[in-house]
């Protein structure tokens, strides 16, 4: 009975001392008390919601319970489509996810409202509206794949400066990304995207694949691919870069070409429909004038 008294005393009194002395043992460290002196923020969020906003976060919120109850969630084909048009935040995928619900109820309420063919026109519109959404996502693709093409040659060059000056690849890559960040934000992304990837973990060939696969484009899946293979062989990266650097302005220039000699085709359609009746206005009318008026007279 003792032994266990005094069992009894003794753990009561370490718990009182560890409590007594846990503030002192718990006390963060000085590093720690700069750094949560820096993250931390006695300023209040003072910031305006407005009703705009407020009206696309419920737009939001319904279209995801929407696609949870239906079960259209994005798959991964989906999402990385998303990554090749540049969206990227989970705000924008929401967005289109509500989009390809909303839009269509949108067509469908819109052609319940025309009193002939009621029936023909919903449905009409609700298809239309089922696929606006994809054929906007297509459309953005398309525009930021072209503005990533006409970005590279500039990119190239600027990769042949910085490794010339002793860069490595990867820091010459860093800072390419980082000079184009206004010119080209598009490239300065997948090059960024690059670099953290890297520094997740993740090695530098599959780094790259991953980029070539998020924006699809001929020109850059070679540029991945010279890359892949000057690593893997050692071959030397400036000269790689020099000559895939010469191609891509080569192909820029007969796709230039290209599109000039197009134009002249192009150009038949607006010049017989609009300017040549136009033209013979100009020129006929008068004589046809004339040719009225002298018949009037020998009347």
């Amino acid at each position: 009975m003792n032994l266990i008294f005094y069992m009894a005393v003794t753990l009561t009194v370490f718990l009182v001392v560890s409590l007594l002395l846990a503030p002192v043992i718990l006390r963060p460290s000085p590093a720690a008390r700069r750094m949560l002196a820096m993250v931390r923020s006695n300023r209040p969020d003072e910031r305006y919601v407005g009703s705009k906003e407020r009206l696309q976060e419920k737009i939001l919120s319904m279209g995801r319970g929407l696609r949870v109850r239906f079960g259209l969630l994005a798959d991964e084909k989906v999402t990385q489509q998303l990554l090749s048009a540049g969206i990227r935040t989970s705000r924008g995928i929401s967005a289109y996810g509500a989009s390809r619900i909303l839009v269509p109820l949108l067509g469908l309420a819109g052609g319940s409202l025309i009193h002939s063919n009621t029936i023909f026109w919903a449905l009409s519109l609700a298809a239309v509206g089922y696929l606006l959404p994809d054929m906007w996502l297509r459309n953005k693709i398309k525009k930021r794949n072209e503005r990533i093409r006409r970005s590279l040659p500039d990119a190239l060059d600027l990769l042949v400066i910085c490794v010339e000056a002793g860069l490595g690849l990867d820091q010459a890559m860093l800072r390419v990304g980082q000079e184009l960040s206004l010119s080209h934000p598009d490239i300065h992304y997948e090059f960024m995207q690059v670099n953290l990837e890297q520094l997740a973990g993740k090695p530098r060939l599959e780094a790259w694949k991953s980029a070539a696969v998020r924006t699809r484009i001929p020109e850059f899946s070679l540029f991945v691919s010279m890359l892949t293979q000057a690593d893997r062989f050692g071959t030397p990266i400036v000269r790689a870069l020099s000559r895939f650097g010469d191609e891509i302005r080569l192909k820029r220039k007969q796709r230039a070409e290209e599109m000039a000699a197009k134009s002249k085709i192009k150009i038949l359609f607006p010049l017989v429909v609009f300017i040549f009746p136009c033209i013979f206005i100009v020129l006929l009318a008068p004589a046809m004038l004339n040719i009225a008026k002298n018949i009037q007279t020998m009347q």
